[in-house]
């Protein structure tokens, strides 16, 4: 009988991204555990095959193989196996490595993996809390010049009235009976022997005679917390700020995690962000751009003067050195790139009109009928 395609037995298309395949895997993997189906020996046969599945997939060599050669990749037998060396045998080892992978094995806060199948550690020592992420936009001119900014957000914090220990002051904890203070208990499914947390503690080794009444045993309770932030001079949407035991409170009094700020930079209505330089269009008169002078043009830290010489051409583009963004961490500045366009006036007064037409004479653009000369007409002479 041939093998189920790996791709339809994930549900995924085959341009699915690797993540797409990890998120359908977890999907199937929780559907069909042994743990959630005791006794239905489909589920467990249909829970080997996910995972032989996603093991290939997850892996970009394998899943290479796979795509040109099918299930023969993985076969000792085949041309795939021989010329993919290393895939022969099946492909396939321990399930539970491949969930580990997806849940993630070890690291702060303990595995997600090992909560959910019940691994090891201490299940009621202290866990670290989680960290936070909160997003902050800020103005160009804020990330220019650095600003302070109070951050309100809300958190799990200990729970002060029983000190984050979730019984009541004077209350004691007994051993739970079900996992003698293991917080894990053995089940068997068929072949599979697996741990599990314990249902009557939920993993914490101890049963709470009275629980506390603010947290009702949690030991943490939300809260609003504030925080303050100094926000250096020259970040960048994407910046991140890191604010040490800003996070959630750990379980069972374990350390708190962090917070983490990611910095968003609005967009500005005059200037354009190019790096540590800024780009700006600025209209200006014909008569200047003819006959030169000095201009006070705007900057993210005030106001500055910019000569322009007699005769500037529309379009042409000037450099203000320092005055564009600050350099993180650096004392100097990046420039100020200005594009001038040389205004046309719409409408003269009679007075006008007749000096610039005395002007146009006198450079020749007026024939002797005194009609201003065609483009055909000057590249002849």
């Amino acid at each position: 009988m041939s093998k189920e395609d790996y791709y339809s037995l994930l549900g995924v298309s085959k341009e699915a991204s690797g993540e797409e395949i990890k998120k359908a895997y977890r999907k199937k993997a929780v559907q069909y555990h042994p743990d959630k189906n005791p006794g239905n020996k489909e589920a467990e046969e249909k829970f080997k095959k996910i995972s032989e599945a996603y093991e290939v997939l997850q892996d970009a060599e394998k899943r290479s193989a796979y795509d040109r050669f099918g299930h023969a990749a993985f076969d000792p037998r085949g041309a795939g196996a021989a010329n993919h060396g290393g895939f022969s045998g099946g492909g396939f080892h321990d399930p539970f490595d491949v969930f580990r992978e997806v849940f993630g094995a070890g690291g702060r806060g303990g595995s997600v993996f090992e909560s959910f199948f019940g691994g090891g550690g201490d299940p009621h020592g202290p866990q670290s809390g989680a960290d936070l992420r909160y997003d902050l936009e800020i103005t160009l001119e804020e990330a220019a010049n650095g600003v302070e900014k109070e951050v309100i957000y809300s958190r799990a914090v200990a729970c002060s009235h029983c000190s984050g220990e979730g019984a009541e002051p004077g209350s004691s904890k007994k051993t739970c009976t079900t996992c003698k203070g293991r917080g894990q208990v053995v089940a068997s499914r068929g072949f599979f022997s697996m741990q599990q947390t314990c249902p009557t503690c939920q993993g914490a080794g101890v049963i709470i005679e009275k629980p506390c009444k603010q947290c009702r045993g949690e030991g943490r309770v939300a809260e609003r917390s504030k925080v303050k932030v100094k926000i250096p001079a020259g970040v960048k949407t994407g910046s991140k700020l890191r604010s040490a035991n800003g996070g959630e409170a750990g379980v069972h009094n374990g350390p708190y995690g962090d917070l983490y700020i990611v910095l968003y930079v609005k967009e500005h209505e005059f200037f354009e962000r190019h790096g540590d330089d800024l780009f700006c269009e600025i209209a200006i008169k014909f008569t200047l751009a003819v006959l030169g002078g000095t201009l006070e043009v705007p900057t993210l830290h005030g106001k500055a003067s910019l000569k322009i010489p007699e005769g500037t051409q529309s379009g042409t583009t000037f450099r203000l050195k320092g005055s564009g963004m600050s350099i993180l961490h650096a004392s100097h500045k990046g420039d100020q790139l200005i594009r001038v366009n040389v205004e046309v006036p719409q409408k003269l007064t009679k007075e006008q009109r007749r000096i610039l037409e005395s002007f146009a004479k006198a450079c020749g653009d007026i024939d002797s009928k005194g009609g201003i000369k065609g483009l055909f007409e000057r590249l002849k002479k």
